[in-house]
């Protein structure tokens, strides 16, 4: 069973952003934290998907690991809406500050 971790990746991120060569801070590891956690999200979509058509066509009878998946793939679609939903307060939050 795959599982999101974004418990790691968010450790990764609490400590001090480090330079990159260029001077400017590490934004290409946000970046791909977010895009590795949506392939993740897409990757349980399509298991619990595909789960779902082979139990429809008959090729499978197992309906407890069907539902484990759409659960499994409901749980993280869940949790990366709300990591969304929390990047947009946070923008619209900086936006609001005066300069």
């Amino acid at each position: 069973m795959e599982a999101i971790r974004f418990g790691d990746s968010v450790k990764t991120l609490q400590g001090s952003p480090q330079p990159t060569k260029s001077g400017a801070p590490n934004e290409a590891s946000f970046e791909r934290m977010l895009q590795k956690s949506m392939e993740e999200v897409n990757s349980l979509q399509e298991q619990a998907e595909q789960a779902i058509q082979e139990l429809a066509t008959g090729q499978t009878e197992d309906l407890h690991k069907t539902m484990i998946l759409m659960e499994k793939a409901e749980l993280s679609l869940k949790l990366m809406v709300q990591v969304r939903n929390k990047l947009l307060d946070a923008y619209q939050e900086i936006m609001r500050m005066p300069v």
